[in-house]
């Protein structure tokens, strides 16, 4: 199975780079956790929010593998428990699936790719920064690894 994290925003600090390299690296042979980062629209000069989240949307689309479970991050979507996101990871992967997990911009997300989403999926209700995200996915998504495979990693 493979797992993109699709992620508006480039240039992170340091920091957000080796912590989400360490939880990528932690998966077996059966998934592979691959991170693309989306070119953020450069706002001011006309370039409203507006222009701009349409811009990324495109850039998003593009990145979008065929025939991929969506799973939009937004801070209005569904608060998963670990548990809740590892019955999710077995589900796609009994079906063969593979998914794409989207972090949006500064601005956010496309009302149209949020309606397309399989799972609009909540980090937390707080507004997070975008690097703090990454590392914070990544990490959700290894725990939910582990709890497939009774590694002592998650305790209940």
């Amino acid at each position: 199975m493979k797992i993109t994290m699709l992620a508006v925003g480039t240039k992170m600090p340091r920091w957000v780079d080796e912590a989400y390299t360490d939880y990528a690296k932690r998966f077996g042979r059966d998934i592979s956790l691959e991170l693309k980062e989306i070119k953020p629209e450069k706002r001011g000069g006309g370039v409203t929010a507006e222009k701009g989240i349409a811009a990324e949307h495109e850039r998003l689309i593009a990145a979008i593998p065929p025939r991929a479970r969506l799973v939009v991050m937004d801070e209005r979507g569904k608060n998963w428990t670990s548990v809740k996101l590892a019955e999710g990871l077995k589900e796609w992967m009994a079906g063969g699936d593979d998914v794409v997990f989207v972090i949006g911009g500064a601005d956010g997300l496309s009302q149209e790719l949020k309606q397309r989403a399989d799972v609009l999926l909540q980090l937390s209700a707080m507004t997070l920064p975008h690097g703090m995200v990454r590392v914070m996915l990544a990490e959700q998504i290894y725990r939910a690894y582990s709890i497939l495979n009774n590694h002592p990693y998650h305790r209940e």
